[in-house]
């Protein structure tokens, strides 16, 4: 199994090495004699405010053509293309107010999770597909992969998954007004993540499916087998304590005791070969959610993370999620 993990971890052949930056300019900071710790002190505030942090103006633009819906991030970037939200949606027969946010993993190509939401979709459930920060239409020209939304510039990182929380919280407004109040999500890896900071910030989520979990954005990023480019880039410039502080404020370990005295309830899926989000990581997001006494379920994949992807282990996963939130919603 880690010999086919990592062959098809190596598959992609067009991963950069892009030259570190602190980025202090994306997250709104004057240039600093400090660098590391304006953004230390950066991220320690916004999660002693993370309602504030994840705050926006709800989008006034939504439209929907055929079964497309677009409007314009609430977060913007200096790419015209990624300030533009879209989202794929498949509308259930008697819904029953019933719907599914799904996010889906770290360059996801635009087919990725629409077989999910197909599933949910005769299972009586909607299902809304986003495509996060610099993905799919979202991609700059100059790109080949989503390589600004995790990358060795670290404000730029920050920036990147905020808007990705952001436009996911749009989504949930726009399903909202469509008559939907029974409201899930289902995040994949990156998107796994990004779901979690969603549900933290948003309390009209009644249930949740993080399908591969990990406490700390940067333990995957600077122990994960998908992203050895952009550590080749970190070292020499930053710590992983030091990176740990930074991201502090994008990571699900910050926000796991906003959970508490919540009606929610969660699925974790963790892989017990995963080299992306290292077991001893999904353990420790397992244990938190135990100590901390919050409603769970696991599910536990027999394989790793690029295998999530391959038979049999696509139709193990996907039925595990859609079973969940169909009982739960």
């Amino acid at each position: 199994m880690l010999r086919w993990e990592d062959r098809l971890s190596r598959a992609d052949s067009n991963r950069v090495a892009r030259p570190f930056d602190w980025g202090l300019d994306w997250l709104g900071l004057a240039p600093h004699d400090d660098s590391y710790q304006a953004i230390a002190t950066f991220s320690r505030q916004a999660i002693a405010q993370h309602s504030g942090f994840f705050q926006y103006p709800c989008p006034r633009d939504f439209q929907l053509e055929g079964s497309t819906l677009r409007f314009t991030s609430p977060v913007e970037s200096p790419h015209p293309e990624n300030n533009t939200v879209w989202a794929e949606f498949f509308e259930a027969r008697q819904s029953r107010g019933r719907a599914v946010l799904v996010i889906p993993q770290w360059n996801s190509d635009e087919q990725s999770h629409l077989g999910l939401c197909r599933l949910l979709q005769q299972a009586g459930i909607s299902a809304l597909r986003l495509s996060k920060a610099y993905h799919h239409r979202r991609m700059p020209p100059e790109l080949r992969r989503a390589d600004y939304h995790v990358s060795s510039n670290i404000g730029r990182t920050i920036h990147a998954t905020r808007q990705s929380v952001v436009d996911a919280r749009g989504c949930l407004d726009w399903l909202e007004s469509r008559g939907y109040h029974r409201l899930a999500i289902q995040g994949t890896s990156l998107g796994s993540c990004v779901a979690l900071l969603t549900v933290a910030a948003d309390t009209r989520l009644r249930a949740a499916a993080f399908n591969h979990v990990s406490m700390r954005f940067s333990d995957v990023v600077w122990t994960g087998v998908s992203c050895r480019h952009i550590r080749e880039t970190l070292e020499g410039n930053i710590t992983l304590e030091q990176l740990q502080d930074c991201w502090a404020c994008i990571s699900p370990a910050s926000y796991l005791e906003s959970l508490r005295n919540r009606e929610l309830a969660s699925l974790l899926i963790w892989a017990r070969y995963d080299t992306t989000f290292l077991p001893e990581y999904s353990r420790q997001v397992l244990d938190s959610f135990r100590k901390l006494k919050l409603g769970h379920e696991i599910f536990t994949l027999p394989c790793g993370h690029y295998t999530t992807a391959k038979p049999p282990y696509v139709w193990m996963d996907g039925f595990a999620m859609a079973r969940f939130l169909h009982k739960i919603l």
